[in-house]
């Protein structure tokens, strides 16, 4: 883990904090240090050890250049997921998980787009527009915000989410099962930790306690990211360089080539000599044989 957290850490938080007897799920016994005082205790060596599993899974997501979507809708939870995703530069929802927001990402996106298009109309104060549309319209645009601010600029599907109480994100975790999206995501004592890849058994209830363990998370993932911004952005330099120089040494050939055509004799055309006329003189016509031997007898 890049941020340096203790038990004592945890302890003092209230993490180990579970819900009451009535309320726990069976499933979360290995991660039960014991009960008190009709509560369940979540043994924090545990909670220590799956956090930090956590925490490799998205470095090596965000050191891979993928995207991870923070969800936490619920009162307590809603602006620690909100800081979490912007101190890693990641995506967000607080508010409310719409549902198809990762089965139906395309209908989201036309959202989405509908959004950018109306806050510009409203940029714009389009005169066709009277005052109760345009109010209808601020009104249509701030509950869109509210709702998709913080995945607007998602682009594609992401690569991990992480979920403060994944009983209260119910919706959320079945979206990203049903796509084998993996799932970090903070489990108490009601939860099952069998339907999250990465589970962290902690108190989800408390803002102290969902704060320590998203800082962490939200902490390594920005370090990670970080890490992959540096290595993306020298290798686009080394590439645009080696493009660079391919290019003058093709420039440099094609001027090579074209020096070559200019000046080698053995590419030139030669010069045709033109001898001087030679003049004829005119055969003479040879003496008819036959005609002199006639005129021989006739003598």
């Amino acid at each position: 883990m890049s941020q340096k957290i203790s038990v004592q850490d945890l302890l003092e938080a209230g993490v180990h904090f579970g819900h009451q007897l009535k309320r726990w799920n069976p499933k979360m016994k290995e991660f039960v240090y014991g009960v008190r005082n009709g509560i369940h205790i979540i043994d924090l060596t545990k909670t220590m050890y799956q956090l930090a599993d956590a925490a490799r899974f998205l470095q090596s997501v965000a050191m891979d250049g993928g995207d991870i979507l923070f969800v936490g809708t619920k009162r307590q939870a809603q602006e620690i997921i909100k800081q979490a995703a912007q101190n890693a530069g990641m995506f967000h929802i607080s508010e409310r998980w719409l549902g198809g927001t990762l089965t139906n990402n395309a209908t989201i996106r036309k959202s989405i787009n509908r959004m950018l298009t109306m806050q510009k109309e409203l940029e714009n104060e389009d005169a066709s527009l009277s005052k109760k549309e345009l109010s209808s319209l601020s009104k249509k645009l701030e509950k869109l915000h509210k709702n998709l601010d913080g995945i607007s600029e998602m682009k594609k599907l992401p690569a991990a989410v992480v979920v403060v109480d994944i009983c209260n994100e119910d919706i959320a975790v079945k979206e990203a099962k049903k796509l084998k999206i993996p799932i970090v995501g903070i489990v108490d004592t009601n939860g099952n930790p069998g339907r999250v890849e990465y589970p962290i058994p902690g108190n989800d209830d408390a803002i102290r306690s969902i704060r320590i363990l998203v800082s962490v998370l939200s902490d390594a993932v920005a370090a990670a990211a970080e890490v992959y911004r540096k290595k993306s952005a020298e290798e686009r330099a080394e590439k645009a360089k080696k493009k660079a120089e391919e290019d003058v040494q093709k420039e440099k050939l094609k001027e090579e080539k074209k020096s070559s055509r200019d000046f080698d004799p053995s590419k030139r055309k030669p010069a045709i000599r033109r001898l001087p006329a030679v003049r004829k003189a005119p055969l003479k016509a040879p003496a008819d044989t036959k005609e002199e031997t006639k005129e021989e007898v006739k003598a």
